[in-house]
Order: C-alpha cells, then structure tokens, then sequence
C-alpha cells in the first residue's frame, strides 16, 4: 500500500461468502456429530457463543475432526477473536491439510492480523487445490495488491469474478486495485456494481467516495461518504476520507472534526494526526500542529520527509495570505 500522507485509504474487506459448514464424516463419534450439527443451527441464528460451546463439545468428543476446528474458527472470526480463530484454522489444517475452505478463511484472518505473506501463502495453496474457488482467487489478489503486484492482483480479481459474479466484495476489491492502477472510470463501475449486490456494504460507498474523489466529483464523493457512515458510523476510514474532502472544499473547522473522529476510532493511524495538524497550521494553531506532527512520527518515523514536505508547503500557503484571510 501507498503510505504518503495523500493516500486515500481504502478498505480491505475480505473476499467470500457466508461460510458454508463442513458437515461432519459418517466415520465421526455420534457424539461429535451431533454436537457440530447442533452448533451450525447456533450459527444459522447469529448465536456465535453458543455455536462455540458446542464445538468445544465435538472436539472433546473427537479431537481428531478438522469440521469442529473449522466450524469454531468461523464462530470465533464472528466475535472478532482473530486470535484464537486463526489456532482453530491451524488446527484444522494440521488434522486436513486438504481443506480448501480452512486455507481460504484463514487467509482472510490473516490480512486482519496484518500477516500479508501468511495471507498470500494461503492464497497460493487454496488455488492449487481447488481452481474453481472464486473466493480463493478473490483473497489472493487482495494479497497481491497489498504487496504492489497490481497486474497479479486484477488478474486474480477477473478470474474470481468469472467464477462467481455475485461476489460484492471481489468486485470492491478490483475497484480499489483498479483506482491504484489509475482507471477511474473502470473503479467506479465497479464499485458501482458491489453496491448494486449489498446496498449495505459499507466499505463500498466509502471506496466510492474515494474514487468519486480522485475524478473531482466531490459532492458525489461527499454523498458517498455519508451513507457510508450512516450504514457504519464506526468505520474510521470513511471518517478521514471525509475529512480530506472537507479540507479540498476548504471547510477546516470540520475537516479537523472528521480527522478527530477518525483518530477517536482508529488512534494508531499516522496519517490521521499528520493530516489533522495540517489542518490545525493552516488555522493557525501551531502548537496543537505540532503536537500532532510529533504523534505522527511516533507511530511512523517513516513519514518524516514526506512530513517535513508537507508541513514547508502548508507554510508556504499560509504565507501567500493576505492580511485580510
């Protein structure tokens, strides 16, 4: 990923459907299978802690089934316990090294944790068990845009999406490849289309804004940018799009509201305090810029000289006003 200051950041979501349950051998306990079976109705019905309880129960039963693994790692990635989900999906590979599902959903906890390799290596190996797993592709080219391989990336997009079209997230995904690759139009469209299949897909509408943004249309990225926020008002990277398009329209007292917002919600993201104490010098408030500025570098020494640009342009525009400004 770009990481200069610019950069409008967007979501990386992770490729697939619902999860579709491994059912059980006939070879497996009675017990075990019940247990699994009586924990996929929890599942159906959004009770992802009892759903647990009674995975826990099958592998008590039969601690050797890779399906009671499997079925608990997807429960667990529900309650957000990205942890213990991904020992679960490690578990049930080791009991079923063959187990496309585990490689595809594991690799999708793994761009949670931040493991960009672990993601792309269980990308790599579900393709080359099953070619015909969209999701597979999806995930994969996911990994490869975040290491910077984009043609590898839009190739994996296309072929998922010529396995299965209905897939919101594929289509997303390319759109944001496709707005890194500089194809606005082609991102745009196909942000269009995963909004077309979830009109509650969140991340699609921000995406959008972004690309909306990035052609000049800003008040149809600010529309964007604001169903975005009413279907997820947590999403910290809608927050900071906003505020970057507050900042262009030259609202400052509200760009430094959004930027706030998004620091409030995702507080170890550089970028968020470097752009808000730009904004705070363009206001005039050079202490609380500069205590901004240093949060920046504390979290991403990195960032200094595009920092240090930034900040030498940003005087240089306060400078050129007049009196009166």
């Amino acid at each position: 990923m770009n990481r200069n200051l610019l950069t409008i950041l967007c979501l990386l979501a992770i490729c697939g459907a619902a999860p579709s349950f491994a059912q059980p051998l006939a070879s497996r306990a009675a017990t075990a299978s019940s247990y699994i079976e009586r924990g996929n109705q929890w599942y159906a019905k959004g009770e992802w802690v009892r759903a647990i309880a009674d995975f826990d129960l099958a592998i008590a039963a039969d601690p050797n089934g890779a399906n009671a693994y499997y079925n608990r790692a997807i429960s667990r990635y529900q309650l957000k316990d990205y942890k213990h989900a991904l020992a679960d999906f490690d578990r049930a590979l080791q009991r079923n090294p063959r187990f496309v599902e585990a490689y595809v959903d594991r690799s999708g906890v793994r761009f949670l944790l931040n493991d960009l390799d672990g993601a792309l290596d269980d990308g790599n190996k579900a393709v080359e068990l099953d070619p015909r797993q969209a999701a597979a592709w999806g995930n994969r080219g996911l990994a490869r845009r975040l290491k910077g391989d984009l043609a590898g990336a839009l190739a994996d997009f296309d072929r998922s999406l010529k396995l299965d079209a209905r897939y919101a997230e594929v289509w997303n995904n390319r759109g944001v490849a496709r707005l890194h690759a500089g194809e606005v139009e082609g991102a745009l469209s196909d942000q269009t289309r995963a909004i077309k299949l979830n009109p509650d897909f969140h991340e699609a509408w921000s995406d959008r804004g972004a690309a909306r943004q990035a052609k000049g249309d800003l008040d149809g990225a600010l529309s964007d940018y604001n169903q975005s926020l009413a279907l997820d008002p947590r999403y910290a990277n809608t927050w900071f799009n906003r505020a970057n398009l507050w900042k262009l329209k030259g609202n400052l007292p509200q760009a430094e509201a959004d930027f706030t917002q998004a620091i409030e919600l995702k507080p170890s993201h550089p970028d968020s305090y470097a752009q808000r104490g730009l904004v705070r010098l363009l206001q005039n408030r050079a202490e609380a810029a500069r205590q901004d500025f240093d949060r920046c570098l504390e979290l991403n020494e990195s960032l200094k000289p595009a920092l240090e640009r930034l900040i030498g342009e940003t005087k240089q525009q306060l400078a050129q006003r007049s009196p009166l400004q």
